[in-house]
């Protein structure tokens, strides 16, 4: 054993870091949970705020908007101010806009308080692996923590429609945020003893530039699709949204290829092993979440069912 794995033995975080790892977990099921519980609430949600179909799009699409558009951008800003601090402002702001999500008395209120929901997921995300790598630094056991960190993920997506169905038998549809604040209770004040503070020692530039561009051209894409649905793939505002969305993604590649500290590397797309898994979990996502919107409102509205 050498000098630097025995003295990494001494320090506290090292000796917690399985605890850690649960709070780390505890955390992140939240975000995961969040993913699919709501589709079941939506019936729920449309009758009591009067929402159109593509209002219920929108209050799905704008929280993982907001994670995917800033995922990278946050995931830096951890690495630079400190990981540990940054995921407890994440969870604070999950927290707290999950509250605001619960009192929404309209439509478009819900939609702005899920879009906040998904900024701090976006903290949150990137923060625990980040701590999760920096404290496991023995490769079996971080190969071990990884898996854990991983099917903690799957699981809340697993188990989400089923404690959704649960609360909006027992409760109204607020409650499936209201859930959010306990859970996040417990990893804030478990997170605050037993997760250990890290930054990185070189982090990389802040690609500001990229982080709006891919925004702005997901947003547009969004957009697009989900107007065509109620208005027509022929609209003129869709046609520009397309136009516009064709025009932001097309520059924001060629950003990325040209800035040095770009948020996503480009080069690792050479690698047919990368390409292949992430166009098949693109896939897998469309797929996944696309059944689950309308399942989930067919299921209750059309054939009868309850939620759970």
């Amino acid at each position: 054993m050498d000098i630097s794995l025995r003295s990494l033995e001494q320090t506290k975080g090292y000796r917690n870091r399985w605890i850690a790892l649960a709070f780390m977990a505890i955390s992140l099921l939240v975000i995961s949970l969040d993913g699919t519980v709501l589709n079941l609430a939506l019936p729920s949600i449309a009758s009591d705020l009067g929402s159109s179909a593509s209002q219920l799009q929108w209050i799905i699409d704008a929280y993982v908007l907001a994670i995917a558009g800033l995922l990278l951008t946050m995931g830096y800003l951890g690495d630079r101010l400190g990981r540990k601090p940054t995921l407890m402002v994440g969870l604070g702001l999950f927290a707290l806009f999950s509250l605001g999500a619960a009192l929404s008395n309209s439509t478009n209120m819900l939609i702005g308080m899920r879009a906040m929901m998904g900024i701090g997921a976006a903290i949150i995300l990137p923060a625990t692996l980040s701590i999760l790598t920096a404290t496991f630094r023995e490769p079996k056991e971080r190969a071990q923590a990884i898996a854990l960190w991983a099917a903690t993920f799957s699981l809340g997506m697993g188990i989400g429609p089923l404690i959704g169905g649960w609360l909006l038998e027992a409760f109204s549809w607020h409650a499936v945020f209201y859930i959010n604040i306990p859970i996040i209770a417990i990893g804030l004040i478990g997170g605050a003893y037993f997760i250990e503070n890290s930054k990185s020692e070189h982090p990389p530039r802040l690609d500001i530039f990229g982080a709006i561009l891919s925004v702005a051209g997901l947003f547009a894409l969004v957009y697009a699709i989900i107007q065509a649905g109620s208005d027509g793939w022929g609209a003129t505002h869709v046609l520009y949204a397309f136009g516009g969305a064709a025009v932001l993604l097309a520059a924001f590649i060629l950003w990325e290829l040209r800035f040095k500290g770009a948020m996503l590397p480009l080069h690792f797309f050479k690698n047919m092993s990368f390409t292949g898994a992430n166009v098949a979990l693109t896939l897998v996502a469309f797929g996944l979440m696309g059944s689950m919107f309308f399942l989930g409102q067919f299921l209750q509205s059309v054939q009868g069912y309850s939620p759970l």
